[in-house]
């Protein structure tokens, strides 16, 4: 029997509205501190440098997730395209790095509501949220997209502040403070967590209009508006804070708004609810991809239980959410970006190099070869603790893949 298939009713501005609301949200809030420790006044080169990775990673995804349309997206190209080994290891860096993400995100709500407890705020964000999703509760995308309204909306007020009350010095944006090619390049893999999200729109091929067409202009309109409202804010940072300033700050948007005279409260108030939406959105995403690892034999099998009456992986939820509280209560905030952007970077790498097996056309191996090498380049260019941390972790999950293809009936990988 043929499965029904998903209506077609999204046209260009839904994909649009969907790419924003999954890209603008806790990332803008903490990412360019760590990014202007990195490079100064020249983590704006940086960011765009996030922002063509990140197309190159979002168009490759399409044209995979136009080729295969199911749950696991590189997980699946990877095994399909280049073989088992880099599906595994696709789904490895997208479970240990998006583990690191949520701990990100729940830390952001913990720096901004409660500085001095940011860690006991951040853990006990977790533990609530995973409550939820073993509750079966999720994040509708009609919250997403009222979450993305006010943040857009708290980012305007804050931006324009910055500029009407006369505590911006735009000299700051250009005081010479900049850092060099390697400096810039690890601005870009930490402001590339920023991002995060974008490669949702890759997700929509069976429910927009004329999915060829659309899903390209989606991305890219998606991530020049994305692009533009971070240089927006990133320049009223710096004009504000100072690059010293913003280096030294781990709620800058926040500090911002505080030496402009906006109501901080505002800022803080929007910052916990887009990271406590983005947290929920992405426990639930990554309990997914366990579950679908589980199933293969390349995690243990008990964490693909889904539960009778809930219909949710509650063991995968559960799991997910103990190492997440851990992370959260013991981690470093950059030093949990830096993790997570690494992760991803090796996750998107191998999105690449799948998709650059669709087709021996060079136009169109263009994207995904800019997008494997910047992913590479801009992951080793990194803080050397999250490399060094993030080479243990692939080192550890290509062990996880012999183990568990040499418990495999067959002999090969699940």
């Amino acid at each position: 029997m043929t499965e029904p298939a998903l209506r077609r009713t999204l046209g260009l501005g839904d994909a649009v509205t969907v790419g924003l609301s999954a890209m603008i949200g806790a990332g803008v809030f903490v990412s360019f501190a760590p990014a202007a420790a990195a490079a100064g006044s020249a983590l704006f080169v940086g960011l765009a440098i996030a922002a063509l990775i990140a197309y190159c990673n979002a168009s490759s995804s399409a044209r995979l997730a136009a080729r295969y349309p199911q749950s696991g997206g590189t997980y699946v190209y990877g095994r399909e395209r280049l073989g088992p080994f880099w599906g595994h290891l696709a789904g490895w860096s997208f479970v240990v790095g998006k583990t690191a993400s949520c701990a990100a995100m729940a830390l952001t709500v913990g720096h901004y509501a409660w500085p001095d407890r940011a860690h006991a705020v951040a853990a006990g964000a977790v533990v609530a949220l995973t409550a939820l999703n073993v509750a079966g509760v999720e994040r509708s995308a009609r919250v997403a997209r009222v979450v993305v309204a006010l943040v857009l909306a708290v980012l305007a007020a804050v931006v324009v502040a910055a500029f009407a009350s006369g505590a911006a010095e735009p000299s700051r944006v250009f005081d010479g403070a900049a850092a060099g090619p390697f400096g810039v390049l690890q601005a870009a893999g930490l402001l590339f967590f920023a991002f995060a999200g974008y490669a949702r729109i890759a997700t929509l091929g069976e429910e927009v209009r004329d999915p060829a067409r659309t899903l390209p202009r989606a991305i890219f309109l998606a991530l020049a508006v994305a692009l533009g409202v971070y240089a927006l804010v990133g320049v009223a940072l710096v004009a504000v804070l100072g690059t010293d300033g913003l280096a030294a700050s781990v709620a800058p948007v926040a500090d911002a708004a505080r030496a402009t005279g906006l109501p901080v409260v505002i800022v803080t108030v929007t910052a916990c609810v887009a990271a406590l939406g983005a947290l929920l959105a992405l426990l639930l995403g990554v309990s997914r991809t366990t579950l679908a690892m589980a199933r293969d034999g390349h995690l243990p099998r008990a964490l693909a239980t889904v539960h009778e009456t809930r219909r949710v992986p509650v063991y995968a939820e559960l799991a997910v959410g103990v190492v997440v509280t851990v992370v959260a209560a013991t981690a470093d905030l950059g030093a949990a970006i830096g993790f997570s952007s690494f992760a991803v970077l090796v996750y998107y790498a191998v999105a690449n190099a799948s998709a650059w097996t669709l087709d021996t056309a060079v136009r169109s191996r263009v994207v995904p070869a800019v997008g494997l090498a910047g992913c590479l380049l801009v992951a080793l260019s990194l803080p050397a603790g999250s490399v060094s941390a993030g080479i243990v972790v692939l080192v550890a999950g290509a062990l996880a893949y012999a183990v568990t293809r040499s418990n495999s009936p067959s002999g090969t990988a699940p």
